[in-house]
């Protein structure tokens, strides 16, 4: 049975099929809560493809991706991480925010993102041919990175890029109506709401409102929970810490959604 709701923006679906057949690497650009991991569990579902995500940080080692030797009353054994399991088995091996991750970490999947689709483990001195079924898929957010963090050249022009954005109005509102069950006026609402903070190009804001926080403010509403008192939870609350841009922010609320409605 499938879980995910994914609403195609463009040729989005047939790009990826095309890299998972030729088993090339895909890159994926774009701001958080745009639809990324939504995407990439869609078309694991659509390929019969298992999804291992790993969401990366600086403290992410590459044994966190590889594995590593463990002890049990019998001795050590070696436990695959999430990576050696996607090559070994077949699987989508998916890296969420790898700009996050250590130059040290990346440096494994080098020879993974080329020609040679192999992995070596030098803990245990194995060298693994990818599964014909195991597919690279990292992605992260151009926006708020700095440029130290910038993604290799050489790294890059390893991967098919695909670059997301927040979902078009119209595709919006059907997904805030699809994953919440809130009416479509509303759904209209948060979506103007949305686009009128992604126009505020303030400092504050770190984050552009994702389609994400959008939805958790439409389930908010179907509960019960007063329009205006939702938006605040979901969205406002969420994007900044300083009073003058929350003051912004509530006022662009109750434009749509007065308070205590």
């Amino acid at each position: 049975m499938s879980h995910s709701y994914y609403l195609p923006q463009a040729n989005e679906v047939e790009l990826f099929e095309a890299a998972a057949g030729m088993n090339l690497p895909v890159l994926i650009k774009g701001p958080t809560g745009c639809g990324k991991t939504r995407f990439i569990e869609t078309m694991g579902e659509k390929l019969g493809r298992e999804v291992y995500t790993v969401v990366c940080h600086d403290d992410l080692s590459a044994a966190d991706l590889v594995g590593r030797h463990l002890i049990d009353e019998n001795g050590t054994y070696w436990q695959d991480g999430p990576l050696t399991k996607a090559v070994r088995n077949g699987g989508i091996c998916y890296l969420d925010e790898i700009i996050e991750a250590r130059k040290d970490t990346t440096v494994v999947l080098h020879s993974l993102a080329d020609y040679r689709r192999v992995l070596p483990i030098d803990r245990t001195g194995e060298l693994i041919e990818a599964h014909p079924d195991f597919m690279l898929v990292v992605s992260y957010n151009p926006g708020y990175q700095n440029v130290l963090k910038g993604m290799k050249p050489s790294t890059k022009q390893r991967f098919i890029s695909l670059s997301f954005t927040y979902p078009k109005p119209e595709i919006e509102k059907e997904v805030i109506i699809k994953e919440s069950g809130v009416d479509e006026s509303t759904a209209q609402k948060l979506v103007n709401i949305a686009g009128e903070i992604r126009q505020l190009s303030d400092s504050d804001i770190q984050e552009a409102v994702s389609t994400r926080l959008l939805i958790y403010a439409a389930k908010l509403m179907v509960k019960g929970f007063d329009p205006y008192e939702a938006c605040m939870h979901s969205i406002v609350e969420s994007l900044s810490d300083e009073e003058d841009v929350l003051e912004v922010l509530q006022k662009l609320i109750s434009l749509h959604f007065a308070k205590g409605e």
